[in-house]
């Protein structure tokens, strides 16, 4: 079992959250029973067992019943594998692609074709950055409006040589600065939408940690939309929301349980597709089986979707997308039956009597008759 390192920042030590310091407080005595051991000799190897036993059940506990703020820390777990980390475990051949074309290369957005299995790509994902350098030069994952020109340029790419395209999120957002605003940012993640939904070729979106806002959207329209167990996609940080709605980012976690932006209530709200499990404790504590149940489900989505016409592949990505936000309350025979009937009530009981409007109301009786059940 290996571990990627983003830093220290938000953990505890051994890697541990807040949330996790009875996971950190077992673990600890176990390593200082075996200490102990190979320094006295003596044999403590049932009650280590027993211990391991103990924070295995611990584990799968408190990991099954996360709420909505726990999640927020394990996306942004600083130990968390990052887009480059995926890209290295999962693709080969990696090329990567720079530039926009137009004004800059934004390292907040990584592109390149490469090879998932048998299979020929176009990657793209937000990166973070590994080190407080790194991060610095890409903004921590927030990117320009060029880095959403640089996506769509590769996108067209891909369109033109028949490749799929694998879109990796992981951002707080786009960048709120006033050099994006003025070169354009909202304009940019707008044109995306618009490409990304009529793009011929196929594509799958996977948020791998934090999906934020606009950010995300920048690189989220897909066939497939899919998030990594511990992950979120919200419209809104749960701290900005709450500056919003309390004034105060301190109701940070009630607004995380408002917002519902976790796998199984976005999954639930048919807003994403699947969601991809992780090994117990999160990604950090295993980025090679993270990055293999990612593949499996990036190949046999791609295999899928290729069985599509293409007419097709576009017809349904774009009423998916129209059909995101659709809710109704009640839509059975007997509702519209006694919605038709309340129309006709109005008209009847407020119409003059006139044979124009008469006639008027006969026709919303017909209608109402006709929603009757059978």
């Amino acid at each position: 079992m290996s571990t990627l390192s983003n830093g220290t920042n938000g953990a505890i030590g051994g890697g541990y959250l807040e949330f996790e310091r009875p996971l950190a407080k077992i673990e600890r005595q176990i390593e200082e029973l075996e200490a102990s051991q190979s320094v006295s000799g003596r044999d403590h190897s049932e009650t280590i067992r027993i211990m391991r036993a103990e924070l295995q059940g611990a584990r799968k506990k408190l990991y099954s019943n996360l709420d909505a703020w726990e999640t927020v820390q394990m996306a942004r777990h600083p130990k968390r594998p990052l887009v480059p980390d995926y890209l290295n475990l999962m693709v080969r051949d990696f090329c990567e692609l720079h530039g926009d074309k137009n004004f800059r290369d934004d390292r907040a957005i990584i592109t390149g074709f490469g090879r998932i299995d048998n299979l020929k790509c176009l990657f793209i994902g937000h990166d973070k950055g590994k080190d407080t350098k790194q991060r610095l030069e890409n903004c921590f994952g927030m990117a320009h409006p060029e880095g959403y020109r640089k996506a769509l340029s590769k996108m067209k790419l891909a369109e033109k040589f028949g490749l799929p395209v694998v879109c990796l999120i992981d951002t707080a957002g786009a960048y709120p600065g006033i050099g994006a605003e003025e070169r354009g940012i909202a304009h940019a993640i707008a044109v995306n939408l618009m490409e990304m939904a009529r793009l011929r070729t196929p594509i799958v979106c996977v948020v791998i940690g934090e999906g934020g806002s606009g950010g995300a959207l920048g690189i989220g329209v897909g066939d497939r939309v899919a998030m990594l167990e511990h992950a979120y996609y919200s419209v809104i940080s749960p701290e900005g929301c709450a500056a919003i709605l309390w004034k105060s980012a301190e109701h940070a976690s009630t607004a995380a349980r408002a917002l519902k932006f976790t796998g199984k209530d976005l999954r639930k709200l048919k807003l994403i597709d699947e969601v991809i499990k992780e090994p117990l404790g999160g990604a950090h504590r295993d980025p090679t089986t993270t990055a293999e149940n990612l593949k499996n489900y990036i190949v046999e989505t791609l295999k899928d979707l290729k069985r599509v016409k293409m007419d097709t592949l576009v017809k349904r990505r774009y009423a998916k997308i129209r059909d995101l936000g659709s809710f109704f309350t009640d839509t059975s025979a007997a509702a519209s039956a006694a919605k038709a009937r309340r129309s006709a009530k109005v008209v009847v009981d407020s119409a003059p009597k006139t044979a124009a409007l008469s006639r008027a109301a006969a026709s919303a009786k017909r209608a109402a008759a006709a929603y009757e059940p059978a």
